[in-house]
């Protein structure tokens, strides 16, 4: 009998460890964005007409609980619930609703930010955005309703040595939930499903770290599955990505969370900055993941700055370091390890300030320039064509690991993406100029960082493949971009002029599928490369294709 249950509890421990590890992206999409203090309707148009046709797999979005009104309207608000109410600047309830719709049809999931940790902090006459009112003095939140023996005894977390101090306390003043009392946690389950009956594929943990894990555990388990009229399939659990901050030198772990969830990587973050700044070499990233005492890739979710970090730290890297915060994305985005997710800002000059809002603070709506990019004041980093092209170069390499490294002895690093993409980075004060092994089929391919493959042309540099794999790689110290991508997508078209002496008719016989090398380029009189379909390979030129890769 012990032997029976010891089996049935290690086989649903292992259940639990993958069970809210899946982000549930659809095919042919991937990467996270966080569009930091967007509004529910704009988020829905971004998801049609931007993330989704460019191969987004989903958005992380501000917290939707009703937050405390705060003179100013700093961004931090949105961090001090007053109840579990769905009104927020972004929106109404209706229009969060019909925003998860919309982006799930695009093919864009939705990952709410959920604070469980905390209500508000004290503030004199509290009220929210739906006019809930609170005495936070005395612990009353009437619209929850929580009253003060829902919460732990007030004390402030000011010994990150004692995980009893940093989990019952206060964190800066935010009035902490006992999440082990029966009745605080079906609050919480009950808020968290009925965001997931909203079409929702999961969540970011708010200072999971500040929140004991077996409580957690708790929660997690009476979670619905995910609404299959979403597009879900059966049995899907909802993903979960846990705030939790390790820098290894404090008792409480990322590793005591990642049994039962995803935990947020704040160690590659920190490693990402330091090396793209150059306080360590890029050369060092050849066995970049689990032996840097980071998580299983399957457990992380990965980034370069997030809404804190961009405000807390000089050696985080963020959109103010253009040059260099692309170069760190580019490799975040062509690197298998870990779930990724884009920063999409808005410009702040100080730490607390909001979002682009009128004179009665309400949130401005971005304004999309004929570039693509951002104005009215938000930054939209996923709208750079550095970030975007690179989440289209993650897509297509998707699935295939990372061979053929080449470095310099320095900062310049190579790597090939299987047979399917290929990445280059210059992170020295000096050219870089050599012949790389690609690993890519023979053509002439499109960097995805410089430009674009537009009307079968190059709009910025292209990259030359020998049959062999083989292609001159040139960055040099000067350039806006010190990274370059090519990828099997942006293999440049033919522009096939037909000879008569080859009397050669591009009809039904004939399908372009990529390149092709034919005997008379030696003579310099050949038609751009292609590739030929089975048939026309049999009837028309047998002897004339040489190394001819045709299906």
């Amino acid at each position: 009998m012990l032997v029976t249950v010891t089996l049935f509890t290690l086989l649903t421990l292992a259940a639990g460890q993958a069970a809210h590890k899946d982000p549930h992206f659809v095919p042919g999409h991937d990467a996270m964005v966080h569009l930091f203090e967007w509004k529910w309707n704009d988020i829905a148009n971004e998801c049609e007409h931007f993330l989704g046709p460019n191969g987004f797999g989903g958005v992380q979005v501000s917290p939707i609980q009703e937050n405390l009104v705060i003179s100013n309207r700093p961004w931090w608000e949105r961090y001090q619930p007053i109840s579990y109410m769905w009104y927020t600047r972004s929106g109404t309830p209706e229009e969060f609703t019909k925003m998860v719709a919309r982006c799930n049809r695009a093919g864009v999931r939705i990952y709410v930010d959920a604070i469980l940790n905390h209500m508000s902090g004290n503030w004199q006459n509290a009220y929210g955005v739906a006019n809930s009112k609170a005495n936070t003095y005395a612990l009353e939140y009437y619209a929850v309703p929580y009253t003060a023996k829902d919460f732990h005894s007030i004390c402030a977390v000011t010994n990150y040595q004692d995980p009893v101090n940093v989990r019952n306390c206060e964190l800066t003043g935010l009035h902490d939930l006992d999440q082990n009392k029966e009745y605080v946690r079906q609050k919480m389950v009950d808020f968290l499903n009925g965001v997931i009956d909203a079409g929702v594929a999961g969540f970011r943990i708010d200072a999971a770290k500040h929140m004991w894990p077996s409580d957690l555990n708790v929660i997690y388990s009476r979670l619905k599955n995910l609404n299959m009229e979403h597009g879900f399939p059966a049995n899907a659990r909802p993903y979960i990505y846990q705030e939790v901050i390790d820098n290894g030198n404090e008792p409480i772990s990322k590793r005591e969370y990642n049994q039962m969830a995803a935990v947020i990587e704040f160690g590659y973050a920190r490693e990402i900055g330091n090396s793209f700044q150059g306080h360590n070499l890029l050369k060092w990233f050849v066995n970049w993941g689990e032996k840097w005492n980071l998580l299983p890739s399957g457990d992380a979710l990965v980034f370069v700055d997030n809404h804190d970090t961009q405000r807390d730290g000089a050696s985080v890297l963020t959109y103010k370091s253009s040059k260099l915060y692309k170069m760190a994305v580019a490799f975040m985005l062509s690197h298998p390890y870990g779930t990724p997710r884009v920063m999409s800002s808005y410009d702040f000059h100080s730490r607390d300030q909001g979002p682009p809002q009128d004179g009665q603070h309400n949130i401005r709506s971005p304004v999309i320039l004929s570039d693509n990019s951002c104005g009215g004041g938000w930054i939209c980093e996923h709208r750079w064509r550095q970030i975007y092209n690179m989440v289209r170069f993650r897509n297509t390499v998707k699935g295939a690991g990372v061979n053929n490294w080449w470095d310099n002895g320095s900062n310049q690093i190579a790597f090939c993406r299987g047979n399917r993409g290929y990445v280059a980075f210059n992170g020295d004060q000096q050219d870089l100029k050599a012949t790389l092994k690609t690993c890519l089929p023979a053509g002439r391919y499109c960097d995805v960082i410089s430009g674009s493959l537009q009307n079968r042309s190059c709009t910025g540099k292209v990259v030359n493949v020998q049959q062999n794999g083989n292609a001159y790689i040139e960055i040099t110290k000067g350039e806006d971009d010190g990274v370059l991508a090519i990828h099997v997508g942006t293999v440049q078209a033919p522009n096939f002029r037909a000879s008569r002496a080859r009397n050669f008719s591009a009809g039904p016989n004939f399908i372009p599928m990529g390149p092709v090398r034919w005997s008379s380029e030696r003579r310099g009189n050949a038609a751009p490369s292609m590739r030929c379909s089975r048939k026309f390979w049999k009837k028309k030129w047998r002897i004339a294709c040489v190394n001819c890769s045709c299906r």
